[in-house]
């Protein structure tokens, strides 16, 4: 894997693009592996799927906040001389696509918001837990049980459960203190960006109405529920997800080297 401004990436040169580069954000305690190769590879897109700080094989620390995350992803860009990007992000990484949206809105034509709420609030309990390496599996398996993975998606959940314990507990812990921090709800309306919001109706981390409320709150937004699918949508259902993305991809205006 490549790497910019310390961040280790994956890059699919999907043939000619026919539409503006897009960048994979992963969600709390991910990597680029979070989002399924139906994604990674679209056709015909150029596709960057990111380790954020100290995630996958991006050394260093985590962030302690979604602006200071944002920061970095606005480094990633200048560095692979990207001046604008259609900025995909899962949970916290919906949160990094919105702020990049509204603080850094030159350099984003479109976002796309899976699994994501203008707040995501966690239960103290699991930031508790998850503050202590002795406690920190109580925090993961609370977390597993609201991701409300489907029957079919078990798999996931057992890998789900092997990746976060294998991660550092003081980044995991970061990540939710991140999570609990943002808010964004006061400034929707000020988001001019096209914006696809993506939820599966079974979520209970962040719930259906975290998407309707983002949905209604970005003026234009297009919202899609997905059945029988839970916080990990995009690896549940990914050639549902990879469609509704390459639809969203094409409505978004494309000059090549802008």
């Amino acid at each position: 894997m490549p790497i910019a401004a310390g961040l280790h990436y994956f890059l699919h040169e999907g043939g000619k693009p026919t539409s503006p580069p897009l960048v994979l954000i992963h969600g709390a305690g991910g990597d680029h592996l979070s989002w399924p190769a139906e994604i990674r590879n679209l056709s015909n897109r150029r596709v960057f799927a990111l380790d954020l700080p100290g995630h996958g094989k991006s050394t260093g620390s985590g962030c302690q906040t979604v602006d200071d995350y944002s920061g970095r992803v606005i480094d990633f860009l200048d560095a692979i001389r990207v001046s604008r990007a259609v900025i995909v992000g899962h949970a916290m990484g919906g949160a990094i696509a919105l702020t990049l949206a509204l603080d850094h809105a030159d350099r984003v034509r479109g976002i796309g918001l899976i699994s994501c709420g203008a707040q995501l609030p966690i239960a103290a309990s699991i930031l508790e837990n998850a503050s202590n390496p002795a406690t920190v599996q109580l925090s993961i398996r609370a977390l597993l049980e609201l991701m409300h993975l489907s029957r079919e998606a078990f798999d996931f959940k057992e890998r789900a459960f092997k990746k976060l314990t294998n991660i550092r507990q003081s980044l995991l812990y970061g990540d939710l203190c991140a999570c609990a921090q943002f808010d964004a709800s006061e400034r929707l309306s000020s988001i001019e960006t096209s914006t696809l919001v993506v939820c599966g109706t079974e979520d209970k981390l962040t719930p259906q109405h975290f998407s309707s409320n983002l949905a209604g709150g970005i003026n234009g937004a297009a919202l899609q529920t997905i059945d029988n699918a839970g916080h990990l949508v995009m690896l549940e259902k990914p050639h549902r997800v990879a469609g509704l993305l390459g639809v969203f991809l094409k409505t978004i205006p494309f000059i090549p080297g802008t």
